[in-house]
């Protein structure tokens, strides 16, 4: 069967590194499985990308960065996703719709409806079947960035903590306002712990 998971979490939350073992965990149970990132997944996407995070970048409009993400969304659906989906694929997707209504629409201040609005044009009706969101506090995501000598780091991750808290609150709100869709993980935990209950929901939905 197909099925669109999204994975959320603030930086540093650890959603990256579980999607690779939920992706095998759920290949070992005979799916086929498309395991992709937002901005990014396609070349024009990651082109897109490389613009939204680079670090010279931190002039860039708080418009025309929700505009870009949601450009860059359309062109990773159309290219990658639908197709996935159509040919009964599990796609598990490194951030969607959920990220730029956190960021751009609470913490930049730009209006959750109005993200909102711009995403629903880019995505037409598709939305995740399920979001995984992994919730850490900003303090321990950013503490794991900082010890992790492997990340880039990109422009938002140089945001202030107020940012980052202000982002975490945007996620509480989406989880409010989709309470069957948004599924919240415990990301304080280890990895072993964290993607145990990622896929113990997985499971629940499939």
């Amino acid at each position: 069967m197909s099925c669109f998971i999204s994975l959320e979490g603030g930086e540093g939350s650890g959603k990256t590194t579980a999607a690779a073992r939920i992706k095998a965990e759920l290949e070992a149970m005979g799916h086929e499985v498309v395991q992709t990132r937002e901005p990014g997944g396609i070349e024009i996407a990651e082109q897109i990308r490389s613009v939204i995070l680079d670090l010279a970048n931190t002039g860039m409009d708080a418009r025309t960065e929700a505009l870009l993400y949601a450009a860059a969304r359309r062109q990773h659906l159309v290219e990658k996703i639908v197709p996935a989906l159509n040919a009964g694929k599990i796609v598990l997707c490194d951030r969607f719709i959920d990220s730029s209504l956190a960021y751009q629409g609470h913490a930049r201040g730009l209006g959750v409806d109005e993200v909102y609005a711009i995403n629903r044009f880019a995505v037409d009706s598709y939305l995740p079947d399920v979001t995984l969101f992994f919730d850490v506090s900003p303090e321990t995501g950013l503490g794991r960035i900082e010890k992790d000598e492997t990340r880039e780091i990109n422009r938002l991750d140089i945001e202030s903590l107020k940012f980052h808290h202000e982002v975490r609150e945007g996620y509480r709100l989406l989880i409010e306002r989709f309470p069957k869709r948004i599924r919240v993980v415990d990301a304080e935990q280890g990895l072993e712990e964290v993607s145990r209950a990622a896929m113990k929901i997985i499971d629940s939905y499939l």
